[in-house]
Order: C-alpha cells, then structure tokens, then sequence
C-alpha cells in the first residue's frame, strides 16, 4: 500500500539526453547548447552522477515551442 501512495505523489518522469532530443526534433544537439548559452533555453537539469543534460517532456515541448516561433 505505501508502494502505491508513493507513486502517486511522486511520478517517475523519462528523462531524456541532449542526442535524444536532438533526434526527436530533427535538430543538432549543438543547436540546442546554443540556445542555452544565449539563453533562449532555460539550462536542464543536470544528472547529479555523471554531470549529463537530462530534458524532461516539458522541456522538450518548450523547445518546440521556440523551433516554432523562428520559423
């Protein structure tokens, strides 16, 4: 039962790597780098281990968001 309560408070989200979102969005993942160090996109979370970006769906949406306003 504390299995379930736990769950639901508390979704594992998929996080995904820089390479990943590149492909989703048909993007470099220099494009996205970028972005970040203009600050056109909000830096990602970092994977306190191995130092990686790790983009949650939401992050990946408002980088959609932004492709779309530049063309």
């Amino acid at each position: 039962m504390l299995k379930n309560t736990i769950a639901q408070i508390s979704p594992i989200q998929k996080r995904y790597t820089i390479q990943e979102v590149a492909d989703l969005l048909g993007i470099y993942k220099g494009t996205i780098k970028n972005y970040e160090d203009r600050k056109i996109f909000p830096k990602p979370h970092r994977n306190p281990i191995n130092g990686y970006r790790e983009y949650s769906q939401e992050d990946i949406e408002v980088l959609k968001k932004i492709l779309l306003k530049g063309k």
